[in-house]
């Protein structure tokens, strides 16, 4: 009788029972990255975005062995890796009001870690959480006084002579870097090439506004550059607050009115509670995408304190003052959809579109760097649960 049917029969049983055994090991590893591969698709459902649509991220983490060698964990290598990538969420109560939906890129979730000493200058009227949580991080930190950028002592020029000084000094170690993050390409350009294509994908490339603040211009020159090119009728809004000069610069193109001229300015910036965004002198950074910004939206002190307690009332979210008016302008555009300051432009754009427009603002500072001034003047939102939109944001 041939025995070459027994063998193969044999050979095939064999070849069965080791791919089981092969497959056991191999299979918990290969769940792991079909489930980490399908996760941001997963999280970003509940915005209303495309199920389907594909998001490349970079992956920053390695494998590591347990002792035992029976199971991998990933894990990020060091805090820098967790830089970029942040979530992408939609504000639900905004949303629900607006009809649009507005979307916020958590850029306040960031880490910063590279290893440098730290020295930075920063105005005495800012928020003290700021510089306290810079000198438990180990960094010096210069408070001065608040002057026009043409005084040797304004912030950023006392940076640049601090840079100049460590360099010239041979014996201090190393040289001093002065960031410039104000004129500085390689701000926008950090932007066009992180944030934009980040917004881009995880909103399956499709959105109908973008709407953000500036302090230095960086943000939103660098992802304006990015996506207007790949959604030519993206809709780009600038978010402003009360005292700043770059609604002028946008809607009329000049930077302050007729009594001031452009970089000569002598007096303090009009007092505002909002910091981080706003300014009044052109900055390279801003004027790397200023004509790519279609339009601009003033938003008040007022508007923003309210903004800011209608979100941590309605959605839990605790925003600093920028963040706020990003989400107040966003609901002037479909009352017009932005979150303090930038919420409330995104709010105020929303109402100006109209219902069944996708729009994505930044949320770029916590409540919690705030605390002594901004929320200060806001308040505790205590047992509020009865805010009205339209009391926070008027046509």
């Amino acid at each position: 009788m041939d025995s070459r049917p027994r063998l193969f029969l044999t050979t095939a049983f064999l070849c069965g029972v080791l791919l089981t055994l092969g497959f056991k090991d191999f299979y918990p590893d290969l769940e792991r990255r079909f489930r980490r591969r399908r996760a941001p698709v997963s999280s970003l459902a509940g915005a209303g975005l495309e199920s389907n649509a594909q998001i490349d991220l970079e992956d920053h983490t390695t494998e590591v062995h347990n002792r035992d060698g029976a199971q991998n964990v990933e894990v990020a290598e060091g805090i820098e890796a967790c830089v970029g990538n942040t979530p992408l969420f939609r504000i639900k109560s905004l949303s629900e009001e607006t009809g649009c939906e507005i979307l916020a890129k958590a850029e306040v979730e960031n880490a910063r870690a590279r290893g440098y000493l730290a020295h930075i200058c920063m105005p005495s009227d800012q928020a003290t959480e700021k510089s306290d949580l810079l000198l438990k991080l180990g960094a010096i930190v210069d408070r001065v006084p608040p002057a026009p950028i043409i005084d040797p002592m304004h912030f950023v020029n006392r940076a640049r002579n601090l840079a100049a000084d460590h360099t010239a000094d041979p014996s201090r170690p190393g040289r001093g870097y002065f960031a410039d993050q104000f004129e500085n390409p390689a701000n926008w350009q950090a932007h066009f090439e992180g944030t934009g294509p980040e917004i881009y994908q995880q909103c399956g490339k499709k959105l109908d506004a973008f709407v953000a603040g500036a302090g230095t211009g960086g943000t939103i020159a660098g992802v304006a550059r990015f996506l207007k090119p790949h959604l030519p009728a993206l809709t780009i809004v600038l978010a402003d607050p009360q005292g700043s000069g770059l609604f002028n610069r946008v809607k009329y193109g000049v930077m302050f009115d007729t009594l001031e001229k452009e970089g000569t300015r002598r007096r303090s910036q009009v007092d505002t509670v909002v910091e981080g965004i706003g300014i009044n002198r052109v900055t390279a950074n801003f004027e790397a995408g200023r004509e790519l910004i279609d339009d601009a939206i003033k938003v008040t002190d007022e508007e923003a304190l309210a903004m800011a307690t209608w979100l941590a009332e309605k959605d839990g979210t605790f925003v600093g003052s920028s963040s706020s008016v990003n989400c107040k302008s966003d609901d002037i555009m479909v009352l017009r959809c932005g979150l303090t300051k930038e919420g409330v432009a995104a709010t105020k754009f929303a109402r100006q579109i109209g219902p069944g427009h996708r729009i994505v603002t930044i949320l770029c500072d916590s409540g919690t760097r705030h605390l002594s001034k901004f929320w200060a003047q806001a308040g505790n939102v205590g047992g509020k649960t009865n805010s009205k939109l339209d009391d926070i944001v008027r046509p």
